[in-house]
């Protein structure tokens, strides 16, 4: 049975919390938390009254200005190489339901992942991910990886990446890319590249696609969830090869989308052709949206390296993946002895909500756990103040909740 999705689960119980009073420091949720930008809005009321079926794929105009959007980021594309849909998730299901075979994920990685495979009827095979980023297989055990799950008849033919890294926030370089796609090749395996999070990269600087390494045997998806806050709208997109075998999984992508979710909204598409267009009031408000994740990440990130944990440092995106270990011994003597456990003292006794590496995949004893520090915002018209300010940690509202959680860190922590 597949259970609940833990992202939302959790971001269920903070709200139950906080409608019983409760405050909460809430860090266990990966949703932009920034406002809509007025142009998106503006488009999605002239839009309001498209109330018939567009095409399964994505009109002619979304599916152009996706390619495009590719395109301008070193991924030539055609427009019948493109398909949207009411956010990636589905697509990323569909994905792995066209494709034979069982699937390889870098752990720890995104929850939905290992859920989709099992609806999906798959075997999930876990790949240790490198030391110093995420979202990655760890190149140098990835070859044994397979050898071992073959041996144990498995049948490993599609690998799941996810570039910038969901959840340790964190970009793998162009070698280590490069080295996953040489064996992908040499394997036969399919590459499903979630890119999600690329305009999100702390520097501003470039993401290594498999799609440009291994370009005849990579889907890439994407969607306006993160780099526009677009989380409710559910607007995703997706990118097959431009070979046979791609137009064959095109085709069957499409006979799943028909069937589950016929089309995205139309006044979606609307929106979708507009912001992947990438107008200068777009590409803005991206760029002041990475500058503030940035920046609020580096300092969450800070206060927990203070407090004893360790992590790999926020590099993409609004994560962090921190380890509590240093405080094993203070936190068994308590009866916390797991991640999941820690997670619920977290909350239930601190009022600090942040989700369970075991929920990504990761050794269930581990104290690693996935930090979000994108809601950290404040309401809407902080958070259009947050967006405009040099130093938004110092913002009165961000400041006090990052002086909260040194606070619980140092109760936690503290032998």
């Amino acid at each position: 049975m597949v259970t609940h999705s833990a992202t939302l689960e959790i971001n269920e119980r903070v709200a139950a919390y906080r409608s019983a009073g409760r405050r909460i420091v809430h860090l266990g949720f990966g949703e932009a938390g920034l406002p809509v930008l007025p142009a998106l809005a503006d488009r999605l009321r002239e839009a309001a009254g498209d109330n018939s079926y567009a095409p399964v794929a994505g009109s002619e105009e979304v599916r152009h200005a996706a390619a495009g959007y590719w395109h301008r980021r070193g991924i030539p594309t055609g427009d019948d190489q493109m398909l949207v849909a009411p956010g990636s998730k589905p697509l990323l299901y569909a994905a792995l339901a066209a494709i034979e075979g069982d699937v390889v994920l870098p752990m720890p990685s995104w929850v939905t992942y290992a859920a989709q495979a099992a609806l999906a009827g798959k075997r999930v095979i876990p790949a240790p991910i490198p030391t110093d980023h995420g979202g990655i297989p760890d190149p140098d055990g990835l070859a044994d990886t397979l050898r071992r799950a073959r041996a144990d008849g498995a049948d490993p033919r599609l690998l799941v990446v996810t570039l910038p890294d969901n959840p340790t926030g964190t970009v793998a370089s162009e070698a280590a890319v490069r080295g996953i796609c040489e064996i992908a090749d040499r394997h036969g395996l399919v590459i499903v590249s979630d890119e999600i999070y690329r305009d999100l990269v702390h520097d501003g600087g470039p993401v290594t696609s498999p799609a440009v390494l291994l370009p005849d045997r990579t889907i890439v998806t994407g969607g306006l969830s993160k780099n526009l806050a677009l989380g409710g709208w559910r607007i995703g997109f997706a990118r097959v090869p431009a070979t046979t075998e791609g137009t064959a999984w095109h085709a069957a992508i499409l006979g799943i989308a028909s069937e589950l979710w016929s089309c995205m909204a139309t006044p979606m598409e609307r929106v979708a052709a507009y912001a992947l267009g990438e107008p200068e009031v777009v590409a803005n408000h991206i760029t002041r949206s990475r500058r503030l994740h940035a920046a609020v990440a580096t300092a969450v990130a800070a206060i927990f390296t203070d407090a004893g944990a360790t992590l790999r440092p926020p590099t993409a995106g609004f994560y962090l993946y921190p380890d509590l270990e240093s405080a094993r011994t203070k936190l068994t003597r308590i009866g916390v002895r797991t991640g999941a456990d820690l997670a619920h003292y977290l909350l239930d006794e601190h009022g600090l909500a942040v989700l369970p590496g075991e929920s990504f995949g990761d050794t269930p004893a581990a104290f690693r756990s996935r930090v979000a520090t994108s809601l950290l915002y404040g309401d809407t018209e902080q958070r259009w103040e947050a967006l405009g300010s040099a130093e938004p940690a110092r913002l009165p509202w961000i400041a006090a909740e990052l002086e909260r959680l040194r606070d619980i860190l140092a109760r936690v922590m503290t032998p």
